[in-house]
């Protein structure tokens, strides 16, 4: 993702949910303290399908496309929960709010994890990526990206997941924990699942593919792309 494609997308969700980009420009560059070159090899993708997962209570139900797919990229906890069904991840994508231990437990032994700097979540930053082993662990931004931060797309720790599959030349996406109308999520979720939803209808026009998981939904997503 060229941040010039993804930067006018970027100011239309700042304008929706009133954030403060200054804000996420100082949480980034206050993670690239911390972060270090990552090798985005390690997450080559070509010519594999990868299952993106979700946290949604659909997961274990669907487990088998995870089980199945080449690569396993996945949202915060539903890493955890795929490891209890006993499926390897391959990145673990999250922005440190719910199971940050996790991810220490996973870099310590050399397993990836995708941080992401937002503006809401500077003192997760600071508390974690520290005694995360750098090595490991891949910095991502919504802002513009900065020294060994990076911006591959994407707003939600799921759709992001999807975005750096497909910068990562993933063949084929797979989708798996993916519930855009969970009555259980807060209001503020909600918002963001329309989003995420909105960010995976781009991002299928952009590979000229279509994910099932938008099957009956597509009509009605609106179109963020020009």
């Amino acid at each position: 993702m060229n941040f010039a494609e993804w930067e006018p997308v970027y100011e239309r969700i700042l304008s929706d949910f009133g954030f403060d980009r200054a804000a996420d420009e100082a949480v980034r560059d206050r993670a690239a303290d911390f972060a270090a070159p990552f090798d985005l090899d390690r997450l080559d993708c070509a010519g594999r399908s990868v299952a993106v997962c979700g946290a949604g209570p659909s997961l274990e139900a669907e487990v088998s496309v995870a089980r199945d797919a080449d690569r396993v990229f996945a949202a915060s906890t539903a890493t955890d929960r795929l490891a209890d069904a006993g499926v390897d991840v391959d990145a673990m994508v999250t922005d440190l709010d719910k199971n940050p231990e996790t991810g220490l437990d996973r870099t310590a032994r050399g397993d990836v994890v995708v941080a992401h700097a937002h503006g809401d979540n500077r003192e997760l930053v600071e508390t974690w990526l520290p005694r995360y082993d750098a090595d490991h662990a891949l910095v991502t931004t919504q802002a513009a990206p900065v020294d060994d931060v990076v911006n591959v797309g994407g707003f939600t720790d799921g759709d992001r997941a999807a975005f750096l599959a497909d910068h990562c030349g993933a063949a084929e996406l797979r989708f798996a924990g993916w519930d855009f109308d969970d009555s259980a999520v807060s209001g503020l979720k909600a918002r963001k699942l329309r989003w995420a939803e909105r960010l995976l209808r781009w991002l299928e026009h952009r590979r000229d593919e279509r994910f099932p998981v938008l099957d009956g939904r597509r009509d009605e997503i609106e179109r963020v792309w020009a």
